[in-house]
């Protein structure tokens, strides 16, 4: 056999360089950026000079700065300055759609019970915590009835006439919060607040009855006094009446003198 002659000089094949992976790193450009910045400043001194002062500029030295514009108070009112709150929760609102025949969320924010100082009434106000729209904005009355939902622990329903689109709706409520406490805590407050306007209006119909009462009977009491001062008047009347019907005639002076006797 024979045996293959191999070459003196096999084929030269050109090897593939390998590229350098820290040439096209970020810190190998940075640190080439930050030596050519380093020496460009120092073989320009004035664009030296202008760096400093703009980093000068930037530094905040304490000292006071007037403002150009100067901008007044503005008094801020929400409409509760004469108002207690008794109630504050955050809580999500929803509204039923009759039309659509579905729950339509109203928007999430704080719902406040506010009793006013002076009459005692009591109003539920629901603002949104960004924008602070009025979500709802009702009265607390007497026949109102807060309920729980059957399907939430969380969650209860009532009916009421809604004032916050700025005119009466008649509107059914859902409120959500959340803890299964404030819920709770929301259904008690409403209904003492109920109660508390039912005794309310109670007493007033008795106050009013009773001032009723001692109306009529002060206007009785002048009608007697009245009748009974009417009576001597009306008997003084009739003698007046029957006096100048039969006048008195006054004595002649003339018949009392004597007779004068002629001699």
């Amino acid at each position: 056999k024979k045996t293959p002659i191999k070459p003196h000089n096999p084929p030269h094949y050109p090897s593939k360089k390998k590229k350098n992976p820290t040439h096209s790193s970020p810190f190998f450009l940075l640190h080439h950026y930050s030596l050519y910045r380093f020496l460009y400043t120092m073989a320009d001194p004035e664009h030296r000079e202008e760096e400093e002062n703009a980093a000068g500029e930037d530094e905040d030295t304490g000292a006071p700065v007037a403002p150009i514009v100067r901008l007044e108070e503005v008094a801020i009112t929400t409409g509760e300055e004469d108002e207690d709150a008794i109630l504050d929760l955050k809580a999500k609102l929803y509204r039923f759609d009759k039309e659509g025949n579905q729950w339509k969320e109203r928007g999430a924010g704080t719902v406040k019970l506010l009793k006013h100082k002076e009459s005692g009434k009591v109003r539920l106000v629901m603002r949104q915590s960004k924008t602070l729209k009025i979500c709802a904005n009702h009265l607390v009355h007497p026949t109102m009835s807060v309920q729980e939902h059957a399907g939430n622990d969380k969650s209860c329903v009532w009916h009421a006439t809604d004032f916050a689109d700025g005119e009466l709706k008649d509107e059914l409520f859902c409120i959500r919060f959340g803890s299964v406490e404030n819920c709770k805590t929301f259904m008690e407050t409403f209904q003492e607040v109920a109660e508390s306007q039912q005794k309310k209006e109670e007493n007033k119909e008795a106050y009013a009855a009773a001032g009723l009462l001692e109306k009529l009977s002060v206007e009785d009491k002048k009608s007697e006094d009245k009748a009974g001062e009417e009576v001597p008047l009306a008997a003084a009347r009739e003698k007046e009446e029957s006096e100048s019907d039969h006048p008195v005639k006054a004595d002649d002076p003339e018949k009392d003198k004597e007779p004068v006797s002629s001699t």
